[in-house]
């Protein structure tokens, strides 16, 4: 089986969310960096990526149906391009223009309807805006939005292959 037939690259892909989820999840556990409103949407949107990815790998769909299953994850990696972008453009803000923060999301969850939530959460908040670690001069929002252009190019390969 090559290795850029639709199978094994949709594994690949599922590999890398994971890979991605689990760094996420040492970095909040071992290092003590706890995630912003952001943060937490991006992990949910490279989760879905994720499932996206292994079921269109273990269902191993011709023609249309990998079509359909790059589709969504072309549109996930969009959406994480535009979360990342967001948190990007939060950390170079100058101080006093960066939004105020949040509540607790359990007082939210129990105070404010859900469309309100997710958009303070998606406007982002003072904690979006911190950068209080790099990985090679590069801040967790510019590596996510990295991840996530990666992603949506492969998925983009997949959707415009010919491979049956």
């Amino acid at each position: 089986m090559p290795l850029f037939a639709p199978r094994p690259l949709f594994l690949l892909m599922f590999l890398a969310c994971l890979a991605i989820v689990g760094g996420a999840l040492y970095m909040e556990h071992v290092l003590g960096q706890e995630p912003c409103p952001l943060c937490i949407i991006q992990r949910i949107e490279v989760i879905a990526m994720g499932l996206v990815c292994l079921l269109a790998a273990v269902h191993n769909p011709a023609g249309v149906g990998r079509r359909v299953y790059a589709g969504l994850a072309l549109f996930i990696a969009a959406a994480g391009v535009a979360t990342a972008g967001r948190q990007v453009y939060l950390t170079t803000l100058p101080a006093d223009q960066v939004p105020a923060c949040l509540p607790p999301l359990d007082y939210m969850l129990e105070a404010f309807p859900l469309w309100e939530i997710l958009s303070k959460m998606l406007s982002g908040t003072a904690d979006c805006a911190k950068v209080d670690w790099t990985l090679l001069g590069l801040s967790i929002p510019e590596l996510s939005l990295l991840a996530f252009c990666g992603l949506a190019l492969v998925a983009l390969m997949q959707l415009l292959r010919r491979v049956a």
